[in-house]
C-alpha cells in the first residue's frame, strides 16, 4: 500500500462475441464455445489464462496489488486529500437509483465496499453477471439509472457508454437475433457499499464492451478500470449513424505524427500487428506491465501537450471536474510516462498503442472481427478471432490506475488506515 500521508479532508481467446482480455501471445489453447444463432459462440466465460471469468486466475480483492512493472507497487503516489469537486450529485443519483429499487432488486445488488465483486468484471457478453439488469427494470428505475451515469460521467462518457450499448444491440440484430446479451438492456449496476459523502463507497456498470468501476471517498473519485469496446465501431442503429474511437484513434495518431523519424523508431515495436494485443483487460488485475517505447521526458513542449491530450480523451469520460484532478495527476508525472505502439500509421490502419506511467495506464487497441463482417450462408455472424486481421471495426479500449490504484483501494486502506 502507498503510505501517504493525509492531505486534508476525507484472455485467452474469445469464448463468446466480440471479447478478450489479455494478449494473443497468453491465450493459447483456450477453448472456444459455439451453439449460438448464425455459429455464434453462446458459453461461458472460460478460465485460461488471461481469463474473462471466474477462475484460476481471479485476483481476490484481499490480493488485489494492482498494475505494476516488476510486481513492486511504487509507494506515495495517492493520498487522501480535498479535490473541492463535490460528489453530492452522484451521491444523490446512487441513493435515488437504489430507492428505486425493489427490495429484492437492491438485496442483489449491493455488496461491501471491499468486496471480490469489484475484481469480477468482464468485457464479454456472456458472462454471468450479478445486480441489477437494464433491461429487467421499469421505464423509471432505468432513466434513474441513466441520471446516476449522466452526473458520474461527462456529456461524452455517456454519450459513448450509450453508444457502446446501441452497437451491442445493433451486433445482435447483425447476428440473427434471439440472444439476451446482445441487447441495450444487458447492463448491470451493482453498488459496493452504501452512497455516502463521507465513507467509502462506489458502484459498477458492466456488460458486453463496457465496464465502468466508480470508486467516492468523501470529494475524490478513482473510474479505473474502465474498459469501453465494441464491434463494430461503426453502423447504423435504429436509424442512428453512430462511430464510436473516432477520438481515441485519432489522438493517438496525431501524437505519433508529432514525433521525429528517431523518436518513432524507438516508439513503435513492429508494423505487424497481432489479432490481439492488449494487455491490462479482465483478469489482469495484478499485471506486471514493463515499460516500452520511448519516454516523455526527451519529447518537446508540443508533443507532451499532445500527449495530454490523447490521455484527456480517456480521462474526459468521467464528469468535467474530476477529469481536471486526474489531468493534474497525470501531467505530475508526465516526465515518466511511456508512449508505445505496434502496428501501421496510416488512417484507416489497425494499430496498438500504450500510454504508461506510474499513475496512468492506457491501452487501445483495433482487434481482428469475432462477430462482424464475417457472414455465414444462413446470413448471421460467424467467427473470425485472434488470428485473423485486425480491423479498426472492433477496438477495445481501457484505462487504469497502477500501484494500487483501481476500485480505490489504495485510497479505502488509507481511510481505514488513518480514520478507524
Amino acid at each position: 500500500m502507498n503510505k501517504a500521508l493525509l492531505a486534508g479532508g476525507v484472455a485467452a481467446m474469445a469464448t463468446m462475441t466480440g471479447c478478450s482480455s489479455g494478449s494473443s501471445s497468453d491465450t493459447a489453447g483456450a477453448a472456444s464455445s459455439y451453439g449460438g444463432p448464425g455459429g455464434m459462440p453462446s458459453g461461458g466465460p472460460g478460465g485460461g489464462a488471461g481469463g474473462m471469468g471466474p477462475g484460476a486466475s481471479e485476483v481476490k480483492y484481499a490480493d488485489f496489488v494492482g498494475v505494476t512493472t516488476d510486481g513492486k507497487v511504487t509507494d506515495d503516489l495517492y493520498s487522501i486529500h480535498a479535490t473541492d469537486v463535490s460528489t453530492d450529485k452522484v451521491v444523490k443519483a446512487a441513493q435515488a437509483f437504489l430507492d428505486g429499487l425493489t427490495a429484492k432488486e437492491r438485496k442483489a445488488s449491493v455488496f461491501e465496499v471491499d468486496d471480490d465483486e469489484w475484481l469480477a468484471w468482464s468485457n464479454v457478453d456472456g458472462y454471468q453477471r450479478e445486480g441489477a439488469r437494464m433491461g429487467d427494470l421499469t421505464d423509471k428505475q432505468r432513466d434513474l439509472g441513466y441520471a446516476l451515469l449522466g452526473v458520474a460521467l461527462s456529456a461524452e462518457g455517456l454519450t459513448q457508454t450509450r453508444n457502446i450499448m446501441k452497437l451491442n444491440a445493433f451486433l445482435g440484430d447483425y447476428s440473427g437475433g434471439n440472444r439476451d446479451t446482445l441487447t441495450e438492456g444487458a447492463y448491470f449496476f451493482t453498488f459496493m457499499g452504501t452512497p455516502s459523502t463521507t465513507a467509502p463507497w462506489g458502484f459498477q456498470y458492466e456488460g458486453h464492451h463496457v465496464a465502468i468501476n466508480y470508486f467516492v471517498l468523501g470529494d475524490q473519485v478513482v473510474m479505473t478500470p474502465t474498459f469501453m469496446g465494441s464491434e463494430p465501431t461503426s453502423a447504423t442503429y435504429d436509424g442512428e449513424k453512430i462511430t464510436l474511437f473516432k477520438k481515441e484513434t485519432t489522438a493517438g495518431l496525431t501524437l505519433l505524427r508529432s514525433l521525429t523519424d528517431a523518436q518513432r523508431k524507438k516508439v513503435i515495436s513492429s508494423e505487424t500487428k497481432a489479432g490481439d494485443n492488449l494487455k491490462a483487460g479482465a483478469r489482469q488485475d495484478n499485471l506486471e506491465l514493463a515499460h516500452q517505447g520511448l519516454v516523455a521526458s526527451g519529447f518537446t513542449a508540443a508533443q507532451k501537450t499532445g500527449l495530454l491530450d490523447l490521455v484527456r480523451v480517456y480521462v474526459g469520460n468521467m464528469d468535467d471536474g474530476h477529469a481536471e484532478v486526474k489531468m493534474k495527476e497525470v501531467e505530475e508525472h508526465l516526465d515518466d510516462t511511456y508512449f508505445y505502439w505496434i502496428g501501421e500509421t496510416k488512417d484507416s490502419s489497425a494499430f496498438y498503442y500504450r500510454v504508461h506511467s506510474p499513475v496512468v495506464l492506457i491501452e487501445y487497441d483495433a482487434q481482428s472481427p469475432l462477430a462482424y463482417g464475417n457472414k455465414d450462408s444462413n446470413g448471421g455472424g460467424g467467427m473470425g478471432g485472434p488470428g485473423g486481421t485486425p480491423t479498426q471495426q472492433h477496438i477495445h479500449t481501457i484505462i487504469r490506475t497502477p500501484n494500487g490504484g483501481d476500485y480505490g483501494v489504495d485510497l479505502l486502506k488509507l481511510h481505514l488506515e488513518n480514520d478507524h
